[in-house]
């Protein structure tokens, strides 16, 4: 297979600083392996920025003779968030959400999640969320507790449960054959937060290049507010 991508990030209208990081950092391609990633970073200005850019970097390590499982990328980041954190007593509490997927040449995607980033799939035209937000409000939608329109209003809704720098994690995995004509989304909640799936859906079909489609998103987002930064990651799958 091969992997045609697009990346962007933004700091929004609103904030003054921007917190996520990306990797690969500029569009490009590949016949794979290839590992992309969004990570959106907390604990204060400067602890976010830290911390997202810790995780992205150590995420994206170069492979050794074998190959270094999208898991293994998460835990890694993960230590490397609370050693830096350890160091500088200034960080300490800061944190951060990493979606990464692992592209082989074979066409497989390998997935590994923290967080309330998310990655998307688009395939003929249908688009599916792979990952579980790992927050109080869809904890709570998933024990029927609440509904997902009762979560929108939420006061806690932006409550996160699970990300990277506060100690051990436990890290969701999936493992999906990718197709010719796929196309890959992973994004930062600054998107997901300000454009409904609907939207995101009419974007990525709407037969744009992966950069053009990767700014059109971003751009979606600040037209409609732009309260948080947005990251985007736009993957094309093609034999």
């Amino acid at each position: 297979m091969n992997y045609v991508w697009g990346t962007g990030t933004h700091v929004g209208r609103v904030r003054k600083v921007n917190e996520d990081s990306l990797s690969p950092l500029s569009s490009g391609s590949s016949s794979g392996p290839v590992v992309l990633m969004v990570a959106d970073g907390m604990g204060g200005a400067v602890g976010g920025e830290v911390a997202s850019r810790v995780a992205a970097e150590a995420a994206s390590a170069e492979e050794a003779s074998a190959p270094m499982t999208s898991e293994a990328r998460v835990h890694l980041a993960n230590t490397a968030v609370i050693d830096a954190a350890r160091d500088d007593s200034s960080l300490a509490g800061m944190g951060t959400t990493l979606t990464l997927v692992r592209l082989d040449d074979a066409g497989t995607m390998h997935l590994a999640h923290v967080g309330d980033s998310r990655a998307y799939l688009l395939r003929e035209n249908e688009l599916r969320q792979l990952t579980s937000d790992h927050t109080l409000v869809n904890e709570l939608i998933e024990l029927g507790r609440i509904t997902t329109e009762e979560a929108e209003l939420h006061p806690h809704r932006h409550l996160i449960t699970r990300v990277l720098g506060l100690g051990p994690i436990g890290v969701d995995t999936e493992t999906i054959e990718l197709r010719h004509g796929d196309r890959l989304l992973l994004c930062s909640d600054g998107l997901t937060t300000m454009v409904s799936d609907f939207a995101i859906q009419h974007l990525l079909a709407a037969g744009e290049g992966v950069e053009a489609t990767v700014w059109a998103l971003i751009e979606h987002a600040n037209t409609a507010g732009g309260v948080d930064n947005t990251t985007v990651v736009v993957v094309d799958v093609t034999e």
